[in-house]
């Protein structure tokens, strides 16, 4: 099948109303501003795609006015006349337009959404579904787990709890929030969280890395603090502690997934391109990774990291805290991942979240 781009369109939504102050909020409303991705073509079969970045960056990085110079250059420019469904192609066509100033950051993020919208259009060319273009489904269903912020009481996480429980969730993430600034507050939350729960429903804890400290919000927790708060967390039976140091601090991963026996370390969301996982997964000693699709170099990339995981045997749980388009391009690479865990699922209320599909997925 021959047909080309006609036109890369980055569109910024916003919904008037800025992000809830975590430390108050009973449920993130999520965020003001999304960045969706369309991307058209002579065949009159559109790709689409959103992508957790700077919307008004990822903007001006599609758009740029062209100036001929590879590296420099816009994706937009990349793209317009090229056949789409040469993906990997286009995808190291991209990467070169944009590698002075975009290989890692907003570049990188705009390109995986533009990376996910082209395979959007080869499934909808092809008449096939992602997961039979990345070569296979291991399974029919996904276990989805709630995200969610951590509420400032025991009281209020048991609450939560039940509400989420009631839904039908058996798995629920706490993150951010008031955690990180009291030790013992952080135990007290998740023991009220595991006594709401009862010992069969999984809980996971997001540490929001550059969102907590102790006494101010630009000193890091010690690791010493977290191997402290991780013999915590064991007893209290959670399942994963992921993104709570520096993602380039491998060497603060390994020491503190040395000091694990149960409790599974997970990392990923903020890292991009198939080199910086491998070095999550051998340097950091990481026990699941965790990819975004809108952050890591897309359905390209994120194949890859599949493929490496497997031979690594080490989980996956794919990153996806924005819409429904995200989170169902993430459905198919958990149908292709041979070492799936869960489908993140934001719990916020949001509309463009949680109402930008036909369909939603919840």
């Amino acid at each position: 099948m021959t047909m080309k781009i006609t036109d890369v369109e980055a569109m910024v939504l916003d919904t008037g109303k800025n992000y809830s102050d975590p430390t108050e909020a009973a449920e993130a409303h999520g965020v003001r501003f999304v960045s969706l991705i369309k991307i058209s073509t002579d065949a009159g079969i559109c790709g689409w795609a959103d992508i957790e970045t700077q919307p008004h960056v990822g903007k001006a990085i599609v758009h740029a006015p062209s100036g001929g110079q590879i590296g420099f250059e816009s994706l937009r420019a990349a793209l317009v006349g090229e056949n789409p469904l040469e993906r990997e192609r286009l995808w190291q066509k991209m990467y070169r337009y944009v590698a002075y100033y975009g290989r890692q950051g907003a570049g990188m993020q705009m390109l995986s959404g533009i990376d996910t919208a082209l395979w959007d259009i080869a499934g909808k060319a092809l008449g096939q579904p992602i997961w039979a273009l990345l070569g296979a489904k291991y399974r029919d269903h996904v276990k989805a787990y709630a995200s969610t912020t951590f509420r400032p009481t025991p009281e209020a996480m048991q609450s939560a709890v039940t509400g989420y429980l009631e839904q039908g969730f058996q798995a629920i993430k706490f993150g951010w929030g008031v955690f990180g600034h009291d030790l013992k507050l952080d135990i007290a939350l998740v023991e009220a969280a595991r006594e709401a729960a009862g010992p069969e429903i999984e809980l996971m804890v997001d540490g929001g890395w550059y969102g907590v400290s102790y006494d101010n919000p630009f000193k890091p927790r010690p690791i010493k603090d977290w191997i402290r708060l991780v013999e915590a967390l064991e007893d209290l039976q959670v399942f994963w502690l992921e993104d709570f140091i520096h993602p380039e601090n491998l060497a603060g991963y390994a020491a503190v997934a040395e000091k694990t026996t149960t409790l599974r370390i997970a990392a990923g969301e903020q890292a991009s391109g198939i080199a910086e996982f491998e070095r999550l997964a051998v340097e950091g000693k990481i026990d699941v990774l965790q990819p975004d699709l809108s952050r890591c170099g897309g359905l390209t990339t994120g194949k890859q990291i599949a493929d490496m995981a497997m031979r690594k045997q080490i989980d996956c749980a794919p990153h996806a805290w924005l819409t429904d388009i995200l989170k169902a391009a993430s459905l198919h690479m958990n149908a292709y991942l041979m070492n799936s865990l869960y489908l993140e699922y934001n719990v916020s209320s949001a509309s463009l979240l949680n109402q930008s599909a036909a369909n939603p997925l919840l």
